[in-house]
């Protein structure tokens, strides 16, 4: 691809990958967290979401940290139900960044004077080919594992 499109990629995605597989990811980059901190939207990608109204529905709660968890219990004992939970998650994620690079590009544009000529209508939501499985999620929530 020649364009890169994160939430936070610039300080952790970017670097994880090209140390973890020994390459150089030297397309340009649109991180959001830095457009988006420019309009005034700071935090955690899941902080933004929910002030923007955007619905994570049954991956509600779920957040870095519980991945991570899940990505331990998936190694340890292989279950299907937490992987497919785990990539639910992470495809959620993907997913949501149309809408915010939506967002914040019509944001931006409404400054300008061709603004009203140049914004984009919202982006459709894809479906997620994942579902998360909710006794998985009570289960990492409550950290029974």
């Amino acid at each position: 691809y020649r364009l890169l499109v994160t939430y936070n990629g610039k300080c952790f995605d970017v670097p994880f990958i090209e140390r973890a597989l020994g390459v150089r990811l030297p397309q340009a980059h649109v991180d959001l967290r830095y457009v988006l901190k420019a309009l005034g939207y700071s935090g955690g990608l899941k902080g933004v979401e929910k002030r923007l109204d955007m619905d994570r529905e049954e991956l509600e709660g779920v957040d870095g940290f519980l991945a991570v968890l899940l990505w331990r219990e998936y190694q340890r004992r292989g279950d299907k139900a937490v992987l497919e939970t785990l990539l639910a998650y992470n495809v959620q994620d993907v997913l949501n960044l149309e809408t915010l690079a939506v967002f914040a590009y019509n944001q931006n544009v409404k400054a300008t004077p061709l603004g009203p000529r140049l914004t984009l209508a919202p982006a459709k939501p894809l479906a997620n080919p994942f579902r998360a499985n909710r006794q998985v999620i009570r289960k990492c929530l409550g950290h029974g594992w």
